[in-house]
């Protein structure tokens, strides 16, 4: 299985690991199916994420992409986080081996989950968000060449 030197990078020096004390937005989103578990915190403070962390239990692609997906939402507005997709951690690592696509929709999943977590602690919506599921084994379905 090849993986980008950027992909190696964020598994071999993750940004942003850890915890966060009172976030903004938690959201914690699992695959049954490969048994990766990922939580995402976010630190939003006027409708823009001004830090974000994340724990992960999986892979080196699992952790890899929660690293390039908290990376990518900082800074951004509530609203343009949500258009950080699978594809877009994807393509900013360089892609991902086929059979590690799902560890790009979890990294996803569980960033708009800790927007929803937000969303709801404010009383405020967020347009396009979705309520969060816990597991995504079923969610895309994607095909393994996907």
């Amino acid at each position: 299985m090849e993986y980008s030197e950027k992909v190696m990078d964020h598994f071999m020096n993750p940004r942003n690991v850890g915890e966060m004390e009172n976030p903004s937005g938690v959201g914690t989103v699992g695959n049954a199916k490969c048994g990766d578990i990922m939580k995402v915190y976010l630190d939003i403070e006027n409708g823009v994420i001004k830090d974000a962390k994340f724990k992960t239990f999986g892979c080196g692609a699992a952790v890899a992409t929660s690293s390039m997906a908290t990376e990518l939402v900082k800074g951004k507005s509530v609203q343009e986080a949500l258009e950080v997709t699978n594809k877009a951690v994807m393509e900013a690592l360089d892609g991902l081996p086929p059979v590690k696509v799902h560890c790009s929709c979890l990294a996803e999943e569980a960033l708009h989950a800790a927007l929803w977590d937000y969303a709801q602690k404010n009383g405020i919506v967020i347009e396009g968000l979705k309520e969060p599921v816990d597991d995504i084994e079923h969610l895309h379905d994607l095909p393994e060449e996907a």
